[in-house]
């Protein structure tokens, strides 16, 4: 059932509906039960809702109470300025935001954007001063400290004997 058959349903059963189309909605409510169904239902409701209306009474006759808004309506556009003058311009504070916005905006993309591309490199070593031994006969050792962000790198020649270096090197490792 479409949503204007429900409306007219409504309004037949508050009686609102011509002689007609009483009789039209009549019939169709005898050949469709989806719309006896409804019908049954919009009578329960009314039904529920008859007796916990508010019944307000007003002291003067309903002709009369709308007059009397309608006169205040009326007073109160009396009142009102004529003619409402247009703003011409626009106030400089606004102004200034309009124009500036955009510019902040772009100052700050500009700002991080540099930042980001003059930032030092995190990483413990640039790849500038990374060495590489091409000899077996030079060894280093590295010691890296966080805390002081300092790289002390040790290199030392394997050919010569020093007392730092054993004479053999696998005479220092013990067997297990």
């Amino acid at each position: 059932m479409n949503y204007e058959a429900q409306l007219k349903l409504q309004a037949y059963l508050d009686g609102e509906l011509p002689a007609a189309e009483a009789a039209e909605v009549q019939d169709s409510v005898d050949r469709d039960a989806d719309a006896r169904s409804l019908l049954a239902e919009f009578k329960n409701t009314s039904a529920a809702l008859e007796g916990h209306e508010a019944n307000i009474t007003l002291p003067e006759s309903r002709e009369f109470y709308w007059s009397k808004i309608q006169r205040e309506i009326e007073r109160a556009e009396a009142q009102a300025p004529a003619t409402v003058r247009p703003v011409i311009g626009i106030s400089w504070v606004s102004w200034l935001r309009k124009q500036f916005a955009p510019l902040a905006g772009v100052a700050s993309l500009a700002i991080v954007l540099g930042l980001l591309l003059t930032r030092p490199s995190a990483g413990p070593v640039s790849d500038s001063s990374v060495i590489e031994l091409a000899s077996d006969d030079m060894g280093s050792h590295t010691f890296r400290d966080q805390d002081q962000h300092i790289t002390v790198v040790w290199l030392d020649d394997r050919t010569q004997d020093s007392e730092f270096t054993p004479a053999d090197p696998l005479a220092s490792v013990q067997p297990e």
